[in-house]
C-alpha cells in the first residue's frame, strides 16, 4: 500500500524526511536486523520515533511496510521504464536505457530488495500476487521493446521474447546473492556490462 495522508496537507518533515520516511526508513533498518517477523510494529514506531497512531495514519500494518520497501523502487522503476519506451530513437538504445536502469535502480536499492524478497512468503496470498501483477506489468513493458525490435528485424528472431525476459531479468533477481556496495564494480558498470551482453545477445553479436 502506498503511503498516503488523509488531508490535503504535506507530511511533516523532521531532519529531511517525512512521517513516511522516517518509518519506512526505521522499518528497513530493523527488518534487516532482526527480520520481518521478529519485528513489532513497538519497534518501528519507537525507532521511527512516532506514535502508532502516526504509522496507521499512513500504513495498515507491519505488512504494508514490508511491499511499500519494494512498492516505491518497483514504481520508480516502471515510471522510468514507460519513460524509455515512448522515447524516440532506436529500439536498441531504449532497451540497453531500460536494461542498464534496472540494474542500477536494483543495485541502488539492495537491501530493501533482498529484505523483501526474503520476508515475501510471510505477506499474504493476496498482497504477493498484487506484487506479482505489478511486476508482471514491468516484465510485459519491457518484453514489448523486444518484441518491437524482433518484429522490425533488429533483434534476432529465433527466440521467444518471454524467455529473454526471463533470462533478463533472473539475472537481475539474483543481484542481491553477490553485489556488494563496496565492490570493486559500482552500479553504473554492472548495468551497462548487463545491458551490453543482453544486447549483443539479442542482435547476435
Amino acid at each position: 500500500m502506498q503511503a498516503q495522508r488523509r488531508t490535503g496537507r504535506p507530511p511533516s518533515m523532521v531532519d529531511g524526511k517525512t512521517v513516511p520516511q522516517r518509518i519506512l526508513a526505521a522499518a528497513l533498518e530493523l527488518f534487516a536486523e532482526k527480520g520481518f517477523e521478529s519485528t513489532s510494529v513497538q519497534d518501528v514506531v519507537v525507532a521511527a520515533g512516532v506514535t502508532k497512531g502516526a504509522m496507521y495514519h499512513y500504513f495498515n500494518s507491519k505488512e504494508d511496510l514490508l511491499y511499500e520497501i519494494y512498492g516505491r523502487v518497483l514504481r520508480m522503476q516502471m515510471e522510468r521504464l514507460d519513460e524509455v519506451v515512448v522515447q524516440e530513437g532506436p529500439v536498441e538504445d531504449r532497451l540497453r536505457a531500460a536494461c542498464a536502469d534496472v540494474v542500477v535502480t536494483t543495485a541502488n536499492n539492495l537491501e530493501g530488495t533482498t529484505i523483501f524478497f526474503r520476508s515475501l512468503h510471510q505477506m499474504s496470498t493476496e498482497k504477493q500476487h498484487e506484487v506479482r501483477r505489478e511486476r508482471r506489468r514491468y516484465h510485459e513493458t519491457f518484453r514489448g521493446l523486444i518484441i518491437e525490435g524482433q518484429e522490425s528485424g533488429v533483434f534476432r528472431g529465433d527466440v521467444s521474447a518471454e524467455l529473454c525476459v526471463d533470462y533478463f531479468f533472473g539475472s537481475v533477481h539474483h543481484l542481491p546473492m553477490w553485489l556488494k556496495p563496496t565492490g570493486r564494480l559500482t552500479a553504473e558498470e554492472v548495468g551497462r556490462s548487463f545491458a551490453e551482453l543482453f544486447i549483443a545477445g539479442l542482435v547476435g553479436r
